[in-house]
């Protein structure tokens, strides 16, 4: 099986392949491909963004493809900025841009409403062209500083109370465990087994 992962984000790439490399695939990026399309994520849902994304790459490539679309949901900002996690600062802006612009609207909220969560859904399409997705959600609580140097994204505002860490302060394989992506990887790879099992009959 060769399937392509839909993103041109080298932050997740790693995180994907550290959970996947182990399987009988081979797993594709967007440097094995000349001109690889980044579709533009135009659905109002993290679940129509991730079949967007895998859909346009497989359709690209000819290959079976993994996408995904991660958002932070703030209890304190009415679950935003959720599905615009990525531009919550505006277009082209950096990590840093967004968890700055983030503490700054939480300022003044008190610990015990800073709950947060992060959620990923992660969509596979096959060359058959059927479609299947997942979720992961990691719980915690967006910090008042930033700390570590670990992870990307809102990773240094992201406390994990069961490990007493924000994600920036966890080692690769310590985030794959908890982490709203490894869990939605953990479910993705099952669908990758399930799916080789069956075309080996």
């Amino acid at each position: 099986m060769q399937l392509v992962l839909a993103t041109n984000n080298r932050d997740k790439i790693r995180e994907i392949k550290h959970l996947l490399e182990d399987l009988p695939a081979t797993l594709l990026t967007a440097d094995d491909f000349l001109d690889f399309p980044d579709p533009e994520e135009t659905g109002i849902t993290l679940v129509e963004n991730a079949i967007l994304k895998a859909r346009a790459i497989a359709r690209f490539t000819e290959h079976a493809a993994l996408a995904d679309d991660s958002g932070l949901e703030v209890d304190a900002l009415g679950g935003a900025p959720g599905v615009y996690s990525s531009r919550y600062a505006g277009e082209h802006v950096t990590y840093k841009d967004n968890y700055t612009k983030l503490l700054r609207e939480m300022a003044g909220v008190p610990e015990q409403q800073r709950t947060a969560r992060f959620r990923c859904v992660m969509a596979i399409v096959w060359e058959d062209s059927s479609v299947e997705t997942v979720e992961g959600v990691a719980e915690g609580m967006i910090t008042t500083a930033v700390q570590g140097d670990q992870g990307f994204g809102y990773d240094p505002v992201f406390f994990y109370p069961p490990l007493n860490k924000r994600f920036s302060e966890m080692t690769l394989e310590e985030k794959n465990q908890v982490s709203h992506r490894g869990k939605a990887l953990q479910a993705a790879r099952e669908l990758i087994i399930r799916r080789l099992s069956r075309e080996r009959g």
